[in-house]
């Protein structure tokens, strides 16, 4: 449970780093809060911390990663994942699955990177089954696996297999698979400032890429994703 003054700062907190890619400074968020000084920021910030919502990164100004929001504060986020649990292998390879849910096989296209664009993905390596109340209508879906971690704050991890819905257009906080230039693959949430497309990470140690509408091809949305744990 988090008091006002937290579940506030954690929201600008979050704020800015969805619009920005970078968290605001200690007199940013004294001034959002109202507070008199900084010790106050200060205060807040550790007691996010200890309960596991934020980390600070050690030697780097300004430095700061959202672990995980309150329920309320993701719904408002415009992202919440429908995460489905991939359990461990059982006997035989077949996966554990905890009750008897209609699955889809969707083609996973390789991996997507969740940082800096690598090459673009263009065949399938192996199918994987997804409970088909995660994919949406009609429309065509694939899967793929992220690689590396500018996505976190949104509750992505490296290894995970995200479900993306194949279209062509995005909204603004919509987090798609972008192609840029017609060579790398990415996955960011997307911002269209004008002619401009904003492709945002979700952890401040990656800045936010800016590039000419010419330049992005958005080829799917996120609509859910897949997390196996293994022992």
């Amino acid at each position: 449970m988090l008091t006002r003054k937290q579940y506030d700062l954690l929201h600008f907190i979050h704020d800015r780093l969805q619009r920005d890619g970078v968290p605001p400074s200690f007199e940013e968020m004294k001034d959002a809060l109202d507070l008199r000084s900084k010790s106050g920021i200060h205060r807040l910030i550790t007691a996010l911390e200890e309960r596991g919502f934020i980390r600070r990164l050690a030697h780097r100004a300004r430095a700061i990663e959202i672990v995980k929001l309150p329920d309320s504060l993701e719904a408002a986020s415009g992202f919440r994942p429908s995460v489905v649990d991939g359990g461990r292998a059982a006997p035989g390879g077949a996966p554990s699955a905890p009750g008897e849910t209609a699955a889809i096989e969707l083609p996973v296209m390789g991996r997507i990177a969740a940082g800096t664009p690598i090459e673009a993905i263009r065949t399938a390596s192996h199918n994987v089954a997804v409970p088909a109340a995660m994919l949406a209508g009609r429309s065509r879906h694939y899967a793929l696996e992220v690689k590396g971690d500018s996505m976190i704050g949104a509750g992505i991890n490296n290894g995970d297999v995200v479900v993306i819905q194949e279209q062509a257009t995005a909204q603004n906080g919509d987090i798609v698979v972008a192609l840029v230039e017609g060579e790398e693959v990415t996955l960011k949430t997307f911002r269209r400032r004008g002619a401009t497309i904003a492709l945002e990470a979700a952890n401040p140690a990656y800045e936010t890429r800016l590039y000419q509408d010419h330049q992005v091809e958005v080829q799917g949305k996120l609509v859910g994703l897949i997390r196996t744990y293994h022992a």
